[in-house]
């Protein structure tokens, strides 16, 4: 088995070390293509406007100017040589990426973009509570489960438009309580904020912040099991339509009723 790795931490992140020891306990064909710089918070972000420069550390690691999205276009058609991979992998990352957080995240677009390009494709995160510098995550816990849940996820399978979204709570293996297969839930209340500043030579910036506050997420979701200790495993696709709204429409602007791909 052929494995890509990514990230949108950077080609330095101690999570990429955490996730290639993962990768290597199921393969020995282990190819890096990783951002130069962190991307966290990139999505989806192509590099348009300007090139991209690639830099080669070994014949199997690559650190690119860009983002996750533009890593895992560049490594599959660019950079591997030979046959494309049977499986992409991005993070491991520094924190959870959850509910609404999913569609920010640089983890899960470099998953995406694995999809995107008939890959089987999975986002991992290994969550924590606090996000200083001096903090480090339980990178032990994602090695400890990731391999086995990813190895069960290929026997099984899943359809060819869905990533799958695994993220391992802030505790000590031992302390993991169970594995659930949750749906995407959101926040009930808004995490970011602007912080306005000022320089020493009296010019106003801002810095983006988040807050503290936890939610009350309902029973199933991602948000729920990762609260209370639990690995979660969320199958997530790109299709953003509301059904609801848009059959209610059909009915005023026209057009044959939508139907979910698949049904």
């Amino acid at each position: 088995m052929r494995i890509l790795l990514t990230n949108d931490d950077g080609i330095n992140a101690p999570g990429l070390q955490s996730l290639e020891r993962i990768a290597r306990a199921l393969t020995d064909d282990v190819w890096i293509c990783a951002p130069e710089y962190e991307q966290s918070g990139a999505s989806r972000a192509l590099t348009l406007a300007d090139p991209i420069r690639v830099r080669k550390l070994d014949p199997r690691r690559f650190a690119v100017e860009g983002t996750p999205t533009d890593c895992v276009m560049m490594a599959v058609q660019q950079l591997i040589e030979g046959a494309k991979p049977d499986l992409v992998l991005s993070g491991v990352n520094r924190g959870q990426n959850i509910a609404e957080d999913v569609t920010l995240s640089g983890t899960v677009a470099g998953a995406i973009e694995g999809m995107a390009l008939g890959i089987p494709s999975i986002a991992l995160s290994q969550s924590m509570n606090y996000f200083h510098d001096e903090i480090v995550a339980h990178w032990e816990t994602a090695e400890a489960f990731a391999p086995g849940i990813i190895q069960r996820l290929l026997e099984v399978g899943w359809p060819a438009d869905v990533v799958m979204n695994v993220n391992f709570p802030a505790l000590a293996p031992e302390s993991v309580k169970a594995v659930e297969v949750t749906r995407q839930g959101f926040r009930d209340g808004h995490m970011r904020h602007m912080d306005k500043r000022t320089d020493l030579r009296g010019r106003d910036y801002y810095w983006m912040g988040f807050t503290a506050k936890a939610s009350q997420p309902a029973e199933g979701t991602d948000l729920r099991a990762i609260y209370e200790g639990r690995i979660s495993v969320t199958p997530l696709h790109i299709d953003l339509t509301h059904y609801e709204t848009a059959h209610a429409l059909k009915g005023v602007l026209g057009g044959a009723p939508p139907r979910k791909v698949g049904a």
